[in-house]
């Protein structure tokens, strides 16, 4: 895709980078939307409850879903990664690299300096390499790691919103090549995700603007409901993570699904819905941990080095 005036993360306000991440992440979203709603969608599950909200016919709604732990059990990014070290993206030394990192962020935080390092790492993994590759890529990750791994009960809340006529987005850091993969896969609308920049079809090795995280997922809401014309009171919005309040405190309609510790307190102060559908070892564990944005890729690092080790 291609940039949007592409300014250094580093000469710009944090809230700077938020806003262009997002307006960014709508423009896409929107694109890739029309060939999405010309799909079948896939039919519900039988099994989940059936939601209150939303109601039958209200055009000016819709909804979004945060993927990693919310629609997908795990990260997205993490069997991205996966994939790519299979195709020969990752040469040992980087896995090696991109490890420690992922060990950095669970032990000192989301240290802009550090943050930075680690996306440009794993964007230099991508630079050179063309769009329709990773699509291509990112059809395969979807048929062998992710199609099994949708949460039945988040899908049929999915569901509920385009049976009364609703639109459905994804809003993730993954990379919006890949969330758009999923929404499409699952019937939705489109998807939101982080921009890599790219010219004529080959990507450049930086983003647009920043990772979609946070507040920047707000940022993206909050300008394709006015693209939409959407009233955002009588929107929904769906995530298991605290990172996530500022987009679930944007709509009128915030739901908590399998949330963390901070949320799920968050979420019962202001008496938000809750909805769990892990049991057991798996609530405990709360799935596949992801630091924030492109860094998460040194998850799928991780796992690609454990592998590789039993093979050989």
């Amino acid at each position: 895709m291609a940039a949007l005036g592409w300014l250094h993360p580093r000469r710009r306000s944090a809230t700077a980078r938020s806003v262009l991440a997002g307006e960014a992440s709508a423009e896409a979203a929107r694109k890739s939307s029309q060939e999405l709603e010309d799909l079948a969608r896939t039919p519900p599950p039988d099994e989940a409850e059936g939601p209150e909200f939303p109601v039958v016919g209200d055009d000016k709604a819709a909804a979004f879903f945060d993927l990693d732990n919310t629609v997908l059990q795990g990260a997205a990014l993490f069997y991205f990664g996966r994939g790519l070290y299979q195709r020969k993206f990752f040469q040992r030394r980087e896995l090696t690299r991109f490890v420690w990192q992922q060990a950095w962020f669970r032990l000192a935080g989301e240290d802009p300096e550090h943050l930075q390092d680690a996306r440009e790492s794993a964007l230099s993994i991508v630079k050179g390499h063309r769009v329709a590759e990773l699509i291509s890529i990112g059809e395969a990750v979807y048929d062998d790691y992710l199609a099994d791994r949708i949460w039945a009960g988040t899908r049929a809340l999915a569901q509920a919103h385009l049976d009364a006529g609703q639109k459905v987005w994804l809003v993730t850091a993954a990379p919006v090549e890949m969330a758009t993969i999923i929404a499409r896969r699952l019937g939705l609308t489109g998807a939101l995700g982080t921009v890599a920049e790219s010219v004529s079809g080959i990507y450049t090795g930086k983003l647009v603007g920043e990772p979609l995280h946070g507040p920047a997922k707000a940022e993206a809401v909050r300008a394709l409901a006015a693209a939409e014309g959407l009233d955002l009171a009588r929107c929904a919005a769906y995530s298991d993570s605290h990172n996530d309040i500022p987009m679930l405190s944007l709509v009128g309609h915030p739901y908590a699904i399998n949330p963390d510790a901070k949320l799920r307190k968050h979420a019962r102060a202001r008496d938000w819905r809750l909805r769990d559908y892990r049991t057991g070892r798996k609530a405990a564990k709360v799935g596949i941990p992801a630091a924030a944005g492109v860094g998460a890729l040194a998850g799928g690092a991780a796992a690609a080095v454990a592998l590789h080790r039993r093979r050989h």
